[in-house]
């Protein structure tokens, strides 16, 4: 289990990777897994679950391996700013992400975790993301990738 998911929640209020508050001992974890529930009880929510899962993974970069991180850091670029669909990305790195030829993991392996160069100040969070609720969620989802690219840039790690 990752460091940034403690054994001991009264002990710990704000996550260590991303800053993000925990209420009530409600986690990023947490707050990850009632995403994928919503957009399981509503797969119209599902059109922005590719930025829901790089927006978490990218401000958890332990979930990451260094090569990882840079791929996910390219993949937030294409989705935002060059307009690429996941199915686009999917056929553009078909032959690079096949694991049969890949040399490298998304995955971290010990002394090999993916990090910034710089520390980055997030001005939003997945709790963020919850507190919105559901009928806001496309949109909370939509502004918390864009906030994710500004504030990799503004820190200096784009």
């Amino acid at each position: 289990m990752p460091e940034h998911y403690p054994t001991n929640l009264n002990s710990q209020t704000a996550c260590q990777e991303c800053g993000g508050s925990w209420q009530n001992g409600f986690t990023c974890r947490n707050c990850f897994h009632q995403l994928l529930n919503w957009e399981n009880e509503n797969p119209a929510l599902g059109t922005v679950h590719h930025l829901m899962v790089l927006s978490y993974h990218l401000q958890h970069t332990s979930l990451y391996s260094p090569e990882g991180l840079q791929y996910s850091l390219q993949q937030l670029i294409d989705f935002l700013e060059a307009g690429i669909s996941p199915k686009q990305v999917l056929k553009k790195n078909r032959t690079a992400l096949n694991s049969g030829i890949r040399q490298w993991t998304f995955k971290p392996k010990p002394g090999s975790v993916g990090a910034y160069i710089y520390p980055t100040a997030w001005h939003m969070t997945i709790q963020d993301v919850v507190n919105a609720g559901t009928k806001y969620y496309v949109g909370s989802i939509q502004r918390w990738a864009h906030s994710i690219l500004a504030d990799l840039r503004s820190a200096g790690n784009l």
